[in-house]
């Protein structure tokens, strides 16, 4: 892994389950404000919450509305690794984030908190909507490889002549012909910074 450096300029990252630790607010928040107990971020083994978790899909709703609108009142956190690395490289490079949440504005606003060293003019947060979406957005930013946690979004850039880099989460497990990495660490190994 350590020959392979790419250009700080063409790399983009995807946010939650990357930057932000949404499984952990999401785990949370069904402990607090549901009473739901026993489950773990291990238990989480489809991106699509619905398909492995023992919880009524309306409260998986609520809490994922949650989620998206209110990243501050939830106090959603980074994971680790993530800032300092992020920080470094949007010191004098601006930083891609594409997101396929459907409302980005909560979302860029605790980005710019997070990364408050960073000028805010770096910053630069898409959202999509979908997931679908990301590859057409990543072409026209020329962005030429993407850190990514869910497995079918890899997929779907490859089409696009977008390399990933897979972030390793309970949820994406299984072959699959990407780079995967389970740290910041190993992040900040592979760019030239």
């Amino acid at each position: 892994m350590n020959s392979l450096k790419l250009p700080v300029n063409e790399i983009g990252f995807d946010i939650d389950g990357v930057v932000a630790d949404t499984m952990e607010a999401f785990l949370r928040l069904a402990r607090e404000d549901h009473g739901i107990h026993g489950i773990s971020k291990e238990h989480i083994t489809s991106y699509w919450l619905e398909e492995c978790l023992p919880i009524p899909e309306k409260v998986i709703e609520a809490i994922i509305e949650r989620i998206l609108h209110d990243p501050f009142g939830i106090r959603l956190k980074p994971i680790p690794g993530a800032i300092e690395t992020l920080t470094k490289i949007g010191m004098e490079n601006r930083l891609i984030f594409v997101t396929a949440r459907p409302v980005g504005k909560p979302i860029a606003q605790w980005m710019r908190t997070q990364l408050s060293q960073v000028p805010e003019s770096n910053i630069h947060v898409h959202a999509t909507s979908t997931h679908a979406a990301k590859g057409k957005v990543l072409q026209d930013l020329g962005i030429s490889c993407f850190v990514e946690d869910h497995l079918e979004t890899c997929k779907s850039l490859a089409l696009h002549g977008i390399k990933s880099i897979l972030y390793d989460q309970p949820w994406n497990q299984g072959e699959a012909p990407f780079l995967r990495v389970s740290s910041w660490a190993e992040i900040r190994n592979i760019i030239s910074l």
